[in-house]
């Protein structure tokens, strides 16, 4: 049975397997899709292709491309998201993001090269940089120690039980006029999932986001994580997922937040506990505004991580409620 699609205006913002994880479901129920990225990516292929050519750091973007292509041809796909293991300054360099890079070089620009990779594999949809600015992230951690660079944060040197206090960008960065526009003229918002501090809050951080979503007349809605991250959330639950993200976005600004309230069985915790993480548990059931969705929102088996299809379904019942 072929899926009724929505006309609605979707716009996703994160950074991460999050954004993947999102638009590879919403591509079967809606037709107008646009992702906005995170820019703060330093680490891996996306960090030193970001230093040595100057350019966006492409691996984000990367896994936009992928979910929202519409090519049948897994072959292309795999080719894209393919992984040099050796070659001299090529390992470790995925296909995808070296052809990024050089159709920023032929085209002069970061959305342009976006907007080409997207013709070859055929993406149902908008990718848009949250900004064409090259800002890094930093972190302020409980004892004042900082932490520069987002991989750095993403993956501690430092003490991973100490709490992070705040991050900032350097410079400051500006939001891009196409993000901007998507986010005043969407009807639905969805924010997340993703690292708290490393994939969603570096997009609340560029100038002129979070007035953006302050004068949009869409809805917002924020999906928490299912699990916490050992040297980000440690010990969080729901609601300090939602007070930190207000905290860099205002209060009044989050319409919805989508809470799993499905809890993983024992075997399937036993990897994240050697990782010190936790499920996320749902303390929002007293919580009147924003409105509180607690759903069972997991994969069935495997990795505990959101089930694409059961986000899209819950996302296609808030789109078909708004305004």
């Amino acid at each position: 049975m072929r899926t009724k699609m929505s006309h609605k205006k979707i716009v996703v913002i994160g950074g991460g397997t999050g954004v993947f994880t999102v638009l590879t479901g919403l591509k079967k129920y809606f037709s107008h899709l646009t992702a906005i990225v995170s820019m703060a990516d330093s680490g891996g292929s996306s960090g030193v292709l970001r230093e040595e050519f100057g350019i966006l750091p492409p691996g984000d973007v990367r896994r936009a491309l992928i979910a929202l292509s519409r090519t049948d041809n897994k072959t292309l796909a795999e080719l894209f998201n393919y992984r040099f293991q050796e070659g001299n300054g090529l390992s470790g360099h995925s296909f995808g993001n070296l052809m990024i890079t050089a159709l920023t070089r032929i085209t002069g620009n970061f959305e342009k090269a976006l907007i080409e990779a997207g013709k070859i594999l055929q993406v149902k949809g908008q990718i848009i940089p949250v900004t064409a600015e090259r800002s890094h992230l930093f972190a302020e951690l409980e004892d004042g120690q900082v932490i520069a660079g987002e991989t750095n944060i993403d993956v501690p040197a430092h003490d991973p039980t100490l709490k992070i206090e705040k991050v900032w960008l350097e410079p400051q960065a500006h939001v891009t006029p196409s993000a901007r526009r998507a986010i005043l003229d969407a009807d639905l918002v969805i924010i997340g999932p993703g690292d708290l501090y490393t994939s969603i809050v570096p997009n609340l951080l560029v100038g002129g986001v979070s007035e953006a979503l302050r004068e949009t007349n869409a809805r917002v809605v924020y999906i928490t994580n299912v699990m916490t991250k050992h040297g980000e959330t440690n010990h969080f639950q729901a609601s300090n997922f939602l007070r930190t993200l207000e905290d860099y976005v205002g209060h009044s600004v989050i319409d919805a937040v989508l809470v799993n309230d499905k809890i993983p069985s024992f075997s399937r915790l036993q990897a994240y506990r050697e990782e010190y993480a936790e499920p996320v548990v749902n303390d929002l059931t007293e919580l009147k505004s924003p409105q509180t969705i607690a759903r069972d929102l997991i994969r069935p088996r495997g990795y505990v991580r959101h089930d694409p299809d059961k986000l899209a379904q819950t996302i296609q019942e808030l789109a078909s409620k708004s305004a």
